[in-house]
């Protein structure tokens, strides 16, 4: 086990969801979902386990949806909005999801009720966040890479954490075993959280966005 718990220490876990899937990928592996939850066991009192997304509504079918709904069945609180769709001066149709000031708020709100917070995003926006619940005693342990090229941990935030988990040591633990059976238990289905939103990124830490035509 890479993280640090301390004896009866409440945890909470905010996943920040286009950014752990852009830095799994940027690895070469698929997030387990349930793995994930998993691999905490016995070492932390999780408190809650909180997923954020952005959903295109619009769709007469989202290939997320199905994930989404297993999440939130299966041990995660589901925190999700609409996306916003804008054109950019080309022309070009694109649809962006931004999930920043939803997760800061929860944050802020759990601080007094938790010991312990891990963060599963790489976005050196939260570097603020961090600093500020720290002065409320509450330490934070951030999850992303290094090893990935570029980066996908902002300096600055890997800087203030208390703790520092790279992503890929834990792949051995939460990777997605590619299974019939996998598929089948909605822990690891056809498509991962966040594959709406894909490719194009405004800055190196920022949400990802997807362009249509």
């Amino acid at each position: 086990m890479t993280f640090k718990f301390y004896k009866d220490e409440k945890v909470a876990l905010f996943i920040d969801g286009a950014n752990l899937y852009a830095a799994a990928r940027a690895l070469g592996f698929d997030i387990d979902y349930k793995r994930l939850l998993g691999i905490f066991g016995d070492d932390a009192r999780i408190v809650r386990a909180l997923y954020y997304t952005a959903l295109i509504e619009d769709q007469e079918y989202s290939p997320i949806r199905p994930l989404v709904d297993w999440l939130d069945y299966n041990g995660y609180t589901m925190v999700t909005k609409p996306t916003k769709e804008f054109t950019d001066n080309y022309g070009r149709r694109k649809i962006k999801g931004n999930m920043d000031i939803e997760l800061a708020i929860d944050v802020m709100e759990m601080a007094s009720i938790i010991d312990h917070v891990v963060l599963f995003s790489g976005d050196g926006d939260f570097r603020r966040l961090v600093e500020a619940v720290q002065r409320k005693g509450v330490r934070v342990t951030v999850v992303s890479t290094v090893k990935s090229s570029p980066p996908m941990v902002a300096d600055e935030l890997r800087r203030q954490a208390d703790h520092f988990v790279e992503l890929m040591s834990l792949s051995g633990e939460i990777a997605r075993k590619h299974s019939r059976q996998d598929e089948q238990t909605g822990g690891e289905e056809v498509a991962q959280p966040d594959e709406l939103i894909d490719d194009d990124y405004e800055d190196e830490y920022d949400d990802p966005i997807v362009t249509t035509a």
